[in-house]
């Protein structure tokens, strides 16, 4: 008789496009480091739009890894993905990964966090400029989040420090603020982060040690318009329209 498919505590959400040379590796590396939490969890890697292989490496590694799970979306579409991602984990615990962006440690001190003594924190975020932490990306990464960052503070009243990549946070507390996002690709994690911090959610930032495995897949330059509209998209929706308080 086979076992008791035990349901996974833990899911931990990855938009991947184009990244056929380092996802195996990359998912591998990660998949060893939650076995060490010592809780059920899955990996949900949501290829979209990509031109190479990664969904058929994906595929493939997920026939050795039940934990791995592949989703697919036809557009290149970052925050799509992760939204579709979010939706679809079976875990009380969402974890939001990067896979070209490693943090060995992240994953454990979020979780720690989410479900503490004193009833744990709603939302983790892994902050890459707050005092401690060490950002060993190309300067022109490390200066555009500080400046997108700083346009959010201005324009929102944002008060954390980044809002960009790893995090963690229940999903029962943070799905309705997921559906209420209104926009994509790259600054969907951060009106995420931001509209739950106007909700007055309990989040926590930790800081994070991090390096890039491979070049940008995007140059910084053809980013820039498409997340001025977006910042500018939110300023309508969050304080202008009053969509949020």
């Amino acid at each position: 008789m086979s076992g008791k498919v035990v349901a996974p505590e833990i899911s931990v959400v990855i938009p991947v496009h184009n990244e056929a040379p380092i996802v195996e590796g990359s998912l591998r590396e990660l998949n060893a480091r939650l076995k060490k939490i010592g809780k059920p969890y899955e990996i949900i890697v949501v290829e979209n739009g990509s031109k190479d292989d990664t969904a058929e490496i994906v595929a493939g590694l997920s026939g050795e890894l039940p934990e791995v799970k592949l989703l697919r979306s036809p557009e290149p579409n970052y925050g799509a993905a992760l939204r579709y991602g979010i939706h679809e984990a079976q875990g009380k615990y969402i974890h939001c990964d990067e896979i070209d962006i490693c943090d060995v440690d992240f994953h454990r001190r979020a979780q720690e966090l989410l479900i503490g003594d004193d009833g744990g924190f709603d939302m983790v975020v892994g902050s890459k400029a707050m005092a401690g932490s060490r950002d060993q990306r190309p300067l022109s990464r490390r200066v555009a989040t500080r400046v997108i960052n700083g346009m959010l503070r201005v324009s929102l009243g944002f008060r954390g420090t980044d809002t960009h990549g790893l995090k963690a946070f229940r999903k029962d507390t943070i799905l309705p603020i997921v559906d209420a996002c209104v926009v994509d690709r790259d600054m969907f994690a951060s009106e995420l982060v931001i509209r739950a911090e106007r909700a007055k959610k309990r989040i926590v930032e930790i800081p994070l040690t991090i390096q890039e495995k491979r070049q940008p897949s995007v140059q910084l330059t053809k980013r820039v318009p498409r997340v001025l509209g977006n910042i500018a998209k939110l300023v309508y929706v969050i304080r202008l329209n009053g969509t949020v308080k």
